[in-house]
């Protein structure tokens, strides 16, 4: 017996960049377990990600600060370096002046210009210093923009991914609920047996109409057997019109009615019995699930997703799809 469709999940691969060149790979990994099994790795790479992003937030206000505070340093240093300027252009002026005062005044002068040019070196060398630690406090700050522009990306990225995955995973829930419960299949025939007499179907449910089922369109189309890669099979591929609609074969009750993997947009209907059919590949759905369908009734019309327009169309019993044909009187 085949077991409901899977679809294949390729790795979720986040590449975080973290700074010059560097990067944090985050994988939410392929598991055989299904969609719930990847959320914690991608609960993992959320939190990798925000922790980054806050280390972001503490280097940029910490850098802040101290580019802040490096300005009165930088104004400071400055201000001495000109105080110190002044008073060694003052000295030097003097010029051979001191000479009058004899040699140990001329010789205490050359001591206090040298101590005078020697602070002055120390200042500028200073100033130089705290303006290119000021210059890198810059550049660190750019590139703590452009790191924050770039997760901030990739963190919309997952949460888009995240929510993907989760839309995919109710999808996934959505699909198997619809072939695990199913009504008695003359509740459906009384609920629709003037439709079902009208088209001279028998009154014991699903199982005695085979070969009597309604074709699904009404439409001029073209049959050919097929399994659609993705889906479980075998199916019809029914090639037609686009927009062509689409019928219910037998009386039942809508099970799911939205997009999922391969199908497409699909529909499917529980004929009682534990009797399904699915028809794929829909440009629109006119029904919702919960809705009683009587034979003949339109669930939808004929899409194309990129092939043509057609209608894939299975017929399941349980978690088994069967050979539509023979029930639909084809040979």
């Amino acid at each position: 017996m085949k077991s409901m469709t899977r679809l294949r999940r390729t790795s979720l691969v986040v590449a975080l960049t973290v700074g010059a060149g560097a990067s944090l790979p985050v994988h939410a990994a392929q598991t055989s377990s299904g969609v719930g099994a990847e959320q914690p790795s991608s609960a993992l790479a959320l939190a990798a990600l925000d922790r980054r992003i806050a280390d972001l937030d503490a280097e940029e206000a910490t850098s802040k600060q101290e580019l802040s505070e490096l300005g009165s340093k930088i104004a400071e240093a400055h201000a001495q370096s000109l105080s110190h300027g002044r008073a060694l252009y003052r000295l030097t002026r003097a010029g051979m002046l001191p000479m009058g005062g004899g040699f140990g005044e001329f010789v205490s002068h050359a001591i206090r210009v040298e101590r005078s040019r020697r602070a002055l070196s120390a200042d500028l060398e200073s100033e130089k210093k705290l303006r290119q630690r000021g210059a890198e406090l810059s550049r660190a700050l750019e590139r703590v923009a452009r790191d924050r522009v770039a997760l901030a990306s990739q963190r919309s990225a997952m949460d888009a991914a995240r929510m993907a995955m989760d839309e995919e995973a109710r999808r996934q829930a959505a699909f198997d609920r619809a072939f695990e419960t199913s009504r008695d299949g003359n509740d459906f025939v009384a609920v629709s047996g003037q439709s079902l007499a009208t088209h001279d179907r028998a009154q014991g449910g699903f199982s005695a109409s085979r070969g009597k089922l309604l074709f699904p369109l009404a439409a001029r189309a073209e049959v050919h057997p097929a399994q659609r890669e993705g889906t479980d099979g075998p199916g019809l591929e029914i090639k037609t019109t686009l927009g062509a609609p689409v019928r219910a074969v037998f009386a039942g009750r809508i099970a799911f009615a939205d997009r999922y993997g391969a199908y497409g947009r699909l529909v499917i209907i529980d004929h009682g019995d534990h009797y399904y059919t699915v028809s794929g590949n829909l440009a629109g759905i006119d029904a919702k699930v919960g809705d009683d369908i009587s034979a003949g009734e339109r669930i939808g019309t004929v899409g194309d997703e990129g092939k043509g327009p057609s209608l894939y169309f299975e017929i399941r019993h349980g978690t088994e799809t069967i050979t539509p044909g023979p029930w639909l009187g084809l040979p």
